[in-house]
């Protein structure tokens, strides 16, 4: 199956059309969906590895890809442009198949190429220097004591494979527990080391902000899953900790999306608050915290990449991302409202969407392990709420100004994308997906 993939991959990148690309994707894309009903893990070869965590990450990979794609139809006269999508989702592909810490390292650390490249080659503004640097600073600098540990580890194995180090026996725990997750936690990321990610995500093109809030916030939430298999990680006091600081603060970065004005830096700290349910579920290390952390992984994944999606939209027509500037779109616009409203009654998880099952599976973990992180978790979805009501009540809300007029007609791709998103958010009525992990 991934070696299927990356064929399909190296195809894509030798494709001469446009359309020839979209459907070399598509096809990749369906054949990471005929597995997803594997039960098990087996080994494809000495590095590579085929899970159904891994299955899960790699159709979301396929399909974020894809979608993006669709929505850079201005992009299509770039070649460059589309190498740097079809790199970036080769090197992620690599990094949910692999079975080898340290190759997994790499593609953790390689994917952060691509992503500077869309970043600085096609950003918006001078600013966009600034935001690759934050990113690389704050990734690789905190990534460093977890090569560290896993150079450590491999060494008294004699084995870099994650099934090899789980069966050694050796765990790790305290400080070390800290180490191997800040990598993670930064990538998600936690709120006090989240500063690269609004500002990446206001100077990322489109299709670079999809990839990086559908995808590549999710490398960091599968590598603590991976890393608490393979170093035999158990939960202890400093668990408590991280998932404290964690949900703290989801709860203080779902009060600043109040304050923001906008709309993709919006977006982004809305990202910091459902990223801590991911952290919480899979520190505290059980099998409904675990399911919590995959579904809702799968449905932010496809959420926050629909609603930047609908702020470029909208930015196309109103010709600012600046909330206060936005009125009356419900006059102008009413099909682009529409989906406003889909996708904020989704993002603040509104029946029957993923995202309800995501942050319901949680509670009662939380509540097992400490009355106080299941009032914060009451506390975050109260919030959540509150901020999605006031963006689309301030944007789509009043009298529309005059330069709202002359903005562009909704497009087919741009109708074809939304669906693509809102389509696979309805997946709770086959729940039983995500229980074989």
């Amino acid at each position: 199956m991934i070696s299927l993939s990356v064929l399909l991959l190296f195809s894509l990148l030798l494709s001469s059309t446009w359309m020839n690309s979209i459907f070399f994707l598509f096809l990749g894309l369906m054949l990471s969906l005929l597995g997803m009903h594997s039960p098990f893990s087996w080994s494809m070869d000495m590095s590579f590895n085929y899970s159904s965590m891994s299955c899960f990450m790699i159709f979301l990979s396929f399909f974020i890809c894809f979608i993006s794609l669709i929505c850079s139809w201005e992009m299509k006269e770039s070649p460059f442009f589309m190498l740097s999508i079809l790199s970036l989702s080769l090197v992620l592909i690599l990094a949910f198949s692999s079975s080898s810490a340290f190759f997994f390292y790499i593609f953790f650390e390689v994917s952060l190429i691509p992503t500077l490249v869309l970043i600085i080659g096609w950003g918006y503004q001078p600013e966009r220097l600034q935001a690759g640097s934050y990113m690389m600073m704050y990734t690789v600098s905190a990534s460093l004591p977890l090569l560290l540990v896993l150079l450590f580890h491999s060494f008294n194995v004699g084995s870099t494979d994650f099934f090899l180090m789980n069966l050694s026996g050796l765990s790790f725990s305290g400080l070390a527990l800290l180490a191997v997750l800040g990598a993670f936690l930064v990538k998600l990321p936690m709120y006090g080391a989240h500063l690269w990610l609004p500002k990446a995500h206001v100077e990322a093109p489109l299709g670079g902000s999809m990839i990086l809030a559908g995808i590549l916030l999710k490398l960091g939430g599968f590598g603590i899953f991976q890393m608490k298999y393979g170093l035999n990680l158990y939960s202890d006091s400093f668990s408590l900790i991280v998932v404290s600081f964690s949900l703290w603060g989801g709860f203080l970065a779902s009060i600043m999306c109040l304050r923001q004005v906008d709309v993709k830096s919006f977006v982004a700290y809305s990202s910091v608050g459902h990223m801590s349910i991911v952290v919480a579920g899979f520190v505290l290390d059980s099998s409904w915290g675990i399911f919590s952390a995959l579904v809702t992984m799968v449905a932010h994944g496809f959420s926050s990449s629909a609603m930047f999606c609908l702020a470029y939209f909208s930015y196309k027509k109103s010709f600012t991302r600046n909330i206060p500037y936005i009125k009356g779109m419900l006059q102008a616009f009413p099909m682009i409202s529409m989906w406003w409203f889909l996708f904020c009654c989704i993002n603040m998880a509104c029946p029957p969407t993923l995202n309800l099952l995501g942050e319901l599976s949680v509670v009662p973990i939380l509540w097992g392990s400490s009355i106080s992180f299941a009032l914060v978790m009451g506390l975050l979805i109260f919030i959540s709420a509150a901020y999605n009501m006031y963006l689309y009540s301030s944007m789509n809300h009043g009298s529309f100004l005059s330069h709202i007029l002359p903005g562009e007609m909704m497009k087919s791709s741009m109708m074809c994308s939304l669906m693509c998103h809102f389509i696979p958010l309805l997946i709770i009525f086959k729940c039983d997906l995500f229980t074989s992990i």
